[in-house]
């Protein structure tokens, strides 16, 4: 491996009303005239949401300040509309239904052909792309992600509250997202050429507009030449989503430097490990992928970061990691953190204010 690898991260969020913390249908007057700004700020499906995405960054330190950036410029035209931004993977209040789509013509046909499927559609990720040299390449470390999905999607878990009421999980927006055809952990691939044979047949099947709507945890871009991991809940904070940045480099790296293969996982486990996973976040136990062992998620963070941490000192980033491991594990989730706001007065316009408020940068 020569060099460090890059990577580049997209957050998507939600806009509420100031006044009263319910979702707000003004991301088209958030975004006019964001052109103006240095930043990739863009709508998404939902006329309530919107996202920004950096550029390509070798330096933690850059990407958290482009991220920081991308924020400030999100939160400062929502105010001019008497709106906030709120990093939440499923929105607190106000969900109404069915999803008042962005007008554009991809999301109508969406809409057309997945019927009910788009009707709350109130989700927001985390998307981590790291370039890599070849599409083999990116095949196999996306094979080597896999027994890691569940841990990150445990780490990232930001989504406890749905339909103004606690569901009961960390990440409810993951189970929201698997309804669809082409969600969840893509299968282990043996090569490039079978993965986009895979995907040929799923757009040919009717499940997939094209390309770009294979849904994966963790796909090969169908715009960039970069391996996309898609698996996380919108990180609450600029630290947390350098966290995942940094980890999912380390993963990348590490599997590239070893050149061995990824521990198989059988799929019936790797399944039940991620819904373990968004219904527990880092609180209660995961599923071990490979034996299917009841382990503590915190457990499953420290292996991996024992596992990634060689790559993690090559790029500088170890110490980064470690103290932003810490924080959670003392601090807790998003997940945590959302309901901990609720329970200072068992109020819903709590939680989404201490949102708005942790969404912006330090």
């Amino acid at each position: 491996m020569d060099g460090l690898l890059t990577v580049g991260v997209e957050e998507e969020f939600v806009l509420v009303e100031a006044s009263t913390g319910h979702l707000a249908n003004r991301a088209a007057e958030v975004l006019a005239g964001a052109d103006r700004y240095e930043v990739d700020l863009q709508p998404e499906i939902a006329q309530y949401q919107v996202e920004s995405a950096t550029g390509i960054c070798t330096d933690m330190a850059v990407l958290r300040e482009e991220l920081a950036v991308a924020r400030r410029a999100l939160m400062e035209r929502a105010a001019r509309h008497d709106a906030r931004l709120a990093a939440t993977g499923t929105p607190v209040l106000g969900l109404t239904m069915p999803t008042p789509l962005t007008n554009a013509p991809r999301y109508h046909r969406m809409a057309q052909e997945m019927g009910a499927l788009t009707n709350d559609l109130a989700i927001c990720g985390l998307h981590v792309h790291v370039g890599l040299p070849d599409d083999e390449s990116k095949v196999f470390v996306s094979n080597h992600l896999r027994p890691w999905l569940p841990t990150l999607l445990a780490l990232g878990a930001n989504s406890p509250y749905w339909l103004d009421d606690d569901t009961g999980y960390a990440s409810w927006r993951y189970v929201v997202w698997n309804r669809w055809p082409t969600s969840g952990a893509p299968p282990h691939f043996e090569s490039a050429a079978q993965y986009f044979a895979a995907r040929e047949d799923i757009v040919a099947s009717g499940a997939a507009l094209d390309a770009g709507m294979l849904y994966w945890d963790v796909r090969l871009s169908a715009r960039h030449p970069t391996l996309e991991l898609r698996v996380s809940d919108v990180a609450p904070t600029v630290e947390e989503a350098v966290l995942m940045a940094a980890l999912v480099r380390g993963i990348a790296a590490t599997a590239l430097t070893s050149g061995a293969a990824p521990a198989p996982v059988p799929p019936h486990l790797l399944r039940v490990a991620l819904w373990r996973a968004a219904r527990d976040g880092l609180e209660g136990f995961g599923i071990d992928p490979v034996t299917g062992a009841l382990t503590p998620a915190a457990t499953l963070v420290a292996s991996l970061v024992r596992w990634v941490r060689p790559a993690l000192e090559l790029t500088g980033d170890y110490e980064l990691v470690s103290d932003g491991i810490d924080r959670v594990l003392l601090d807790g989730t998003g997940a945590v953190r959302q309901r901990r706001a609720f329970a200072r007065r068992g109020r819903l316009d709590d939680v989404v204010g201490f949102l708005v408020d942790q969404t912006a940068p330090a």
